[in-house]
Parts: structure tokens; C-alpha cells; sequence
């Protein structure tokens, strides 16, 4: 499936684009908010090798700058 969105090469750099993302939009706003991301990032397992992404929405691209379109295999149920 074709995506568009940020790529990583390792869980902590999807966590830290993650953390931007949290800390750009002032989140989690109070310490009991269940809100505490902007965005999630999710995981490649089916693609060798592995990677993690985000998908892109237009909110992003202020905190990640300009999206790329990328492969991804998504599992079968």
C-alpha cells in the first residue's frame, strides 16, 4: 500500500517525531489529560527491514516539514 508520511528507521526516531508533534501542539495539556500525543506512529513488521511511520496529515508538516510517499506491506487477515 502506497503511504504518505514520515519514515524512520528506528522506534526512537518515530518516538521522537512523536514527542515533537506532542510538544509543538502544548501535550498533554493538564497531568490528568488522556490526551497525550498529537499523532501515533505506527509499525512496519511486515517490510524487511522493519521501519516505523506516521502517516502525514496537514497539521504535521509545520513540526515535520514535507512528507514522502513510501511502500508499505500491510498484513492479511
Amino acid at each position: 500500500m502506497e503511504i504518505t508520511g514520515y519514515k524512520y528507521t528506528t522506534e526512537i526516531e518515530a518516538k521522537a517525531a512523536r514527542q515533537q508533534c506532542a510538544s509543538y501542539y502544548g501535550l498533554p495539556a493538564g497531568a490528568e489529560d488522556l490526551t497525550i500525543y498529537w499523532v501515533d506512529y505506527l509499525e512496519a513488521f511486515d517490510d524487511s527491514p522493519i521501519f516505523w511511520y506516521i502517516e502525514f496529515n496537514k497539521t504535521l508538516s509545520v513540526v515535520l516539514g514535507s512528507p514522502t510517499t513510501f511502500e508499505v506491506d500491510l498484513p492479511t487477515f
